[in-house]
């Protein structure tokens, strides 16, 4: 379970500071799958990036499976992040000069997994996403929807419980953006706990909750009747 007590954020580099969540309090049982949408602005990258441990809240408490994580040494928080989410954002952050294997192959290795081991885990991973083909084509040969489905594959590969998805269909058409959605779909069918940000209404109504965030606060949080 993901719990947030009375989190806030605000951002100090100016000369006004920038309240970007405030008094945020939620929680997200395991294995549910949660949209949250708002405009730009609104702060739901924010909350997404401080439930990840990417940052850090200035007030308040974030607890995942009842361990506070805010005040953990970055150590602590950098082998939080490898061993419990997956990241997937709107940018690929891929290596486009590697070939789609050797991108995952570097999570593995990041993650201490032995070489042995690694080829059966990065085949079984393309498999899933579909670009089992691709294995040893460049990156920067790809399209669009395909280094989404690398980016995916790479969140997937260490088998997180929580996988965090920030706009990753933001790039992309709309054919491309289903099969993205599908694939986080069957994940959490399999599963795995998943918050998605989006401005796209028809993207998070595949989820079973829908958060609304307007200002830095949760304007409105209601299931979603489809499910």
């Amino acid at each position: 379970m993901i719990e947030l007590r009375d989190i806030s954020k605000v951002y100090k580099e100016t000369d006004s500071p920038v309240k970007a969540v405030g008094n945020v309090n939620l929680s997200i049982d395991t294995g549910c799958f949660v949209s949250i949408v708002g405009r730009s602005g609104s702060g739901k990258s924010t909350l997404l990036k401080m439930i990840g441990g990417i940052l850090r809240p200035t007030t308040g408490e974030i607890c995942i499976d009842g361990q506070c994580i805010n005040d953990l040494p970055d150590k602590d928080i950098s082998r939080l992040k490898y061993n419990k989410f997956g990241f997937v954002f709107q940018d690929y952050f891929l290596e486009e000069s590697f070939t789609v294997y050797q991108n995952l192959e570097i999570a593995l290795m990041v993650s201490g997994c032995k070489k042995v081991a690694r080829k059966q885990q990065i085949e079984n991973i393309l498999n899933e996403v579909g670009l089992l083909d691709k294995e040893n084509s460049l990156v920067s040969h790809l399209s669009g929807g395909e280094k989404q489905r690398v980016s995916i594959a790479r969140a997937l590969i260490n088998n997180p419980e929580i996988i965090m998805a920030d706009e990753p269909c933001g790039n992309l058409d709309s054919y491309n953006g289903e099969k993205i959605m599908q694939i986080l779909k069957k994940q959490n069918l399999s599963g795995k706990t998943i918050i998605l940000v989006t401005h796209n209404l028809e993207d998070a109504v595949i989820a079973n909750r829908i958060i609304t965030m307007k200002d830095g606060k949760i304007f409105k949080d209601e299931n979603n009747r489809q499910f």
